[in-house]
């Protein structure tokens, strides 16, 4: 039996200026089964980012819930809050936003060192991840030296060495070129095949929407499931 992982309840979020209000999402109700992959895929300014980092807590709703395993996450203080996103979300962008002066390894270890754990037990941790990604050569490289493919790979590292339960991503092969898009996509997959990983991805990419076991969209403000 499928097990509820994260409940979306009547979750809305308006655009304001100074002449205009845009509904971007109206009371979004969902729900994300545990280990389930889940594509966010449609057209640019659907809103489809915007739901991605309300999930990651980086955005907060103007009204309705998220509940991770039946506790509602925004009312939880900024503390909690930050700690909780640490933990339990990794995150992966279009941007890799590594740091361009450390290696490889460095940047992989920075959530753990951020959490308090040993740097001996941080560096041990990357290192393995290094092999998962099929880097491990390239783990004394500075940032700045490495492919955009291989960014991203210490970039999807990164994400996943504090073990959260939830992966999220935005656009995560929209800079790379097919060879590079191709690896980055088997990552995922077994990533969530091997580590029980829920996931959830904002694409354009439809090869890489067809990976996953679900597919939405969003039209007018509301999610929709697609085949």
């Amino acid at each position: 039996m499928k097990q509820n992982f994260i409940t979306i309840k009547n979750l809305s979020k308006t655009f304001k200026g100074k002449d205009f209000a845009f509904d971007i999402l109206k009371n979004v109700n969902f729900n994300i089964n545990k280990a389930e992959s889940l594509a966010i895929v449609g057209e640019s300014g659907i809103g489809k980012s915007t739901l991605l980092h309300i999930l990651g807590t980086l955005d907060i709703p103007d009204s309705g819930a998220i509940f991770f395993e039946n506790e509602n996450v925004f009312l939880f203080d900024k503390v909690k809050l930050a700690e909780f996103r640490n933990k339990y979300i990794g995150f992966v962008f279009q941007f890799h936003h590594l740091l361009a002066e450390f290696t490889a390894a460095e940047n992989i270890m920075m959530p753990c060192l951020m959490y308090g754990m040993k740097k001996e037990e941080a560096k041990q941790k990357a290192e393995a991840l290094l092999v998962k990604v099929g880097l491990q050569d390239r783990r004394n490289h500075i940032a700045a030296e490495l492919s955009g493919g291989e960014q991203q790979r210490v970039a999807l590292a990164r994400a996943i060495i504090m073990e959260p339960k939830i992966l999220l991503a935005d656009e995560p092969t929209g800079n790379l070129d097919e060879k590079n898009s191709a690896k980055i996509h088997d990552l995922l997959f077994q990533l969530n095949k091997e580590l029980n990983m829920t996931m959830a991805i904002v694409t354009h990419n439809l090869e890489l929407a067809g990976y996953m076991q679900k597919r939405v969209t969003i039209i007018d403000g509301k999610l929709v499931e697609i085949n």
